[in-house]
């Protein structure tokens, strides 16, 4: 304990000439701190604390007078750090870091004791124990502030490019809004076409507008862009760099046609595909087509549906036999080339937008709905396609086991949202309750007498004009059924099924024979999300959804500063919320662009030379690639620290065998101070 002790006044040696003069400030938060702790007692135990010259309270301290008693202290009593007691750092650092500031100080002086979220919202029902929690808190921040050193930010110059993941309604939007705002965007999508899951549906609630209507003209504005740069049909193979400077290496998969622009550069004249649709039919390939739902065949060459931009064939190298009967009927154009092989493409951008999208959840997994075992149990995205006017059936609703007309069709809801099992998802799949309201309106629309029964646990029509267009729903018709559905199971003659569920409006058991089942089946991340998130260091939440930086203050932002998120890669939200956070994003993303520079706080880690034995151990550790080894004057390799990747975790401060790496804001023995003011009481 002695060298520990040492160690400490060696530091507050090297931080400053002058005695510790701390100042502490107690916030009441209106009852969430104040109606637990005896804040007066807080106050008289913070005044006998080591180093602390001031402490006082008041009922917010985060307001405009709040932080005006903290500036004032800071020139009265001469401070040398303060210490706010109050909610989480990650609301209101930013907030009181200012304060020090305009009071003279270098606003990393600034220490935070978080009595709100780890002592009385969670020791509510023992105020007398919560107290003594507050005390030890602010105890320990002191001990911290005491040894704050001054620190400069960095500041770094960002790239005046960004980059799109996803080319859905929300990646769409977000490149738009960038590229209107002057910027170079490159808008990354991994299908041949843009577009999205909006580019599948038929209609829209609660107006029902025509998708495609209202997407195609989004999709075409995208494609004309002047600062678009368009890439579908690449994926991002990997990710170096940070905020301003990212270099993202690209894998432009092999479609195996050119386009006119690829021909041009190729030496070919007037060639390239130009959308004529000659290699489509001589192809003797027949798979399912993904786009809708396996239920309409398409080619080993083809394009992804009708509106498809940019207007260019694919071939599914997966599929395709390489008879070369494409070749021929491609003719003179010489768009195909059946050798293409994948390339990589290096491309620096200043931020990045993730408009990952989403999946449907598997909901075959849920045996007792029979989906996948009797033909006439359909998802939600599969009527979409039947119904829609473009889809296998042109826009004719008919039953998949023998083309008839339903004339009863069950809706479940909640198919695998809101599902605690283990199987399902337990969280609210949003949209699910509103787009089966508009099912039920569209086949009442089309199909003379038709009933639809809606099975629900409980109707969530959130948002504008939606519960007007759920009592519109009610009056056309519909029936609702309230109960979760047990089983589902088919008559093997009629290849009817019969719906087993309990109606708790009524308190009785249900056996409904319909003609059709619709199962609104849950959203999860799309396959690709995690990977994906993974290159750019972005958290996600335990279902697997991107994880933003505050769920109410930062939103659209992550845990690695340069990287946004938009829709329902997020969590999920309709159509109106989705483009609103693309909108979000896209301005957030185009701050420190238009800025030309972005500054970093200097949480990082410092290598101490003299100390440093070249091991490079903790290059290998870092979780964000911020550590490499470099050759030093008189021989010998030492560690040198990117400083604009670098997030200060402290994992190689805290491996490092020599002590040779000094964790700004996080030092060694800063931290050793609080361990030995909470265990010994403040003892010196």
């Amino acid at each position: 304990m002695a060298d520990t002790k040492s160690k400490v006044k060696e530091t507050k040696a090297k931080v400053t000439d002058q005695k510790p003069r701390i100042g502490v400030f107690v916030c009441h938060c209106g009852t969430n701190i104040a109606g637990v702790v005896d804040v007066k007692a807080i106050i008289e135990y913070a005044k006998t604390v080591p180093n602390v010259v001031h402490a006082e309270d008041y009922q917010y301290v985060c307001s405009t007078p709040g932080q005006k008693k903290i500036t004032d202290a800071i020139k009265e009593k001469n401070l040398t750090g303060t210490v706010v007691a109050a909610c989480s750092p990650r609301l209101h650092e930013p907030t009181f870091r200012r304060a020090t500031k305009e009071g003279g100080l270098n606003p990393f002086r600034f220490e935070m004791a978080n009595i709100r979220e780890q002592g009385t919202w969670v020791h509510m029902h023992d105020p007398a124990g919560a107290t003594e929690k507050a005390k030890d808190a602010i105890r320990i921040a002191v001990a911290k502030a005491s040894l704050l050193e001054d620190l400069t930010p960095k500041s770094v110059a960002v790239e005046h490019a960004a980059m799109v993941v996803g080319a859905g309604i929300a990646g769409m939007q977000a490149a738009l809004d960038l590229a209107n705002a002057g910027i170079k965007t490159y808008l990354v999508e991994k299908l041949p076409s843009i577009g999205g899951r909006m580019s599948q549906l038929d209609k829209t609630f609660p107006t029902l507008d025509c998708s495609q209507c209202i997407l195609t003209p989004k999709m075409v504005d995208v494609g004309r862009a002047e600062n678009i740069e368009l890439l579908t049909y690449h994926e991002v193979d990997a990710v170096e760099g940070f905020i301003g400077n990212f270099d993202v290496t690209l894998r432009k998969k092999a479609n195996g046609v050119l386009s006119m622009a690829e021909a041009e550069a190729k030496g070919i004249s007037g060639g390239g595909c130009n959308g004529c649709g000659d290699c489509e039919p001589v192809c003797p390939v027949i798979k399912p087509n993904p786009f809708e739902m396996g239920m309409k065949p398409r080619k080993a060459i083809y394009i992804y549906h009708p509106q498809v931009v940019p207007l260019l064939y694919t071939i599914d190298f997966d599929s395709c036999i390489k008879c070369g009967l494409c070749v021929t009927a491609c003719g003179e154009k010489k768009a195909i080339d059946l050798e293409m092989k994948d390339e990589l493409r290096k491309v620096k951008v200043g931020t990045v937008v993730l408009a990952l999208g989403y999946d449907m959840f598997p909901v075959e997994n849920k045996r007792e709905w029979g989906y996948k075992q009797f033909d006439n149990v359909v998802n939600s995205l599969e009527l979409e396609r039947l119904i829609c006017a473009s889809g296998p059936t042109a826009g004719h609703l008919i039953r998949p086991s023998d083309g008839q007309t339903p004339k009863r069709v069950a809706f479940v809801l909640c198919a695998g949202s809101r599902d605690n099992t283990g199987i399902g998802k337990p969280y609210c799949s949003r949209f699910c309750c509103m787009y089966s309201l508009k099912h039920a309106h569209q086949i009442i629309e089309k199909i003379p007498g038709v009933i639809p029964y809606i099975f629900y646990m409980d109707i969530r029509s959130f948002g504008k004009m939606y519960e007007e267009f759920y009592y519109r729903i009610q009056d056309e018709g519909a029936k609702f059924i309230r109960g979760r559905v047990a089983n589902i199971l088919e008559d093997p003659v009629t290849k009817n099924l019969h719906v087993y569920a309990e109606d708790t409006m009524l308190n009785r058991p249900i056996d409904l024979e319909v003609d059709m089942v619709v199962l609104a089946a849950a959203v999860q991340p799309a396959a690709d999300t995690d990977r994906t998130r993974k290159l750019f260091g972005v958290s996600c939440s335990q279902d697997g959804w991107l994880l933003e930086a505050h769920p109410k203050l930062n939103p659209c932002g992550t845990t690695t500063a340069g990287v946004f998120v938009a829709g329902v890669c997020q969590g999920p939200k309709d159509i109106p919320d989705t483009v609103a956070q693309a909108e979000g994003a896209a301005s957030a993303a185009s701050i420190p662009i238009h800025i030309g520079k972005v500054e970093l706080e200097p949480y990082f880690a410092q290598c101490i030379e003299e100390k440093c034995a070249g091991c490079g151990m903790c290059v290998n550790l870092c979780p964000y690639s911020a550590l490499s080894l470099v050759d030093k004057e008189g021989g010998g390799k030492v560690m040198q620290v990117t400083e604009a990747k670098c997030k200060g975790c402290g994992t190689c401060g805290g491996f490092c065998p020599g002590g040779a790496i000094w964790m700004q804001h996080f030092a060694t023995p800063q931290v050793i101070a609080q361990i030995d003011a909470f265990l010994l009481g403040g003892a010196k």
